[in-house]
């Protein structure tokens, strides 16, 4: 496996901008399973507006979508690829990303690799690495809650206390 610093891979501005711009998020490795960090986060995504496309294998649907076994049998465009793999998987995860000519990738917290950011930056993509697209999608467009979702207030006074 080959690492990187991944903070030469958390550029504010390519953050925002990511955040902004795609419309439609393939997340590899997203589960079926509740209770995984990438079932919540691909939930989050799909309440907030994004088009989910889950690309597991082991699955033929996920949160009411269908579930491709690979970047390649996906058939729509595709904005930003999500990876919730192990970061010896980040390179052919950043090949097939470049093939199907999406914009970035983005790639969770613990998955960094060099090797896949650099075949990905050289395919043209925007790459963020080692961060959470939840996180930042709540820091930047203002919906983090102390319970990790938007509450829908306006104020922090809880009603009823006094």
């Amino acid at each position: 496996m080959t690492t990187t610093d991944p903070h030469r891979y958390q550029d504010v501005a390519a953050i925002q901008r990511v955040l902004h711009t795609a419309r439609t998020i393939a997340i590899v490795g997203l589960s079926a399973n509740e209770l995984r960090a990438s079932y919540f986060v691909g939930y989050y995504l799909k309440r907030h507006g994004y088009r989910v496309i889950p690309v597991n294998p082991r699955e033929t649907a996920i949160l009411g979508e269908t579930s491709y076994p690979s970047l390649h049998d996906v058939p729509d465009p595709v904005d930003l690829v999500n990876v919730f793999r192990a970061p010896d998987a980040l390179p052919g995860i950043a090949r097939d990303a470049v093939a199907i000519h999406a914009a970035a990738i983005w790639c969770q917290f613990g998955v960094v690799n060099a090797e896949g950011g650099r075949i990905a930056e050289e395919g043209g993509l925007t790459v963020v690495m080692d961060r959470c697209v939840k996180v930042e999608h709540a820091r930047y467009l203002g919906r983090m809650h102390w319970l990790g979702f938007n509450t829908q207030r306006i104020t922090s006074v809880r009603s009823g206390l006094q």
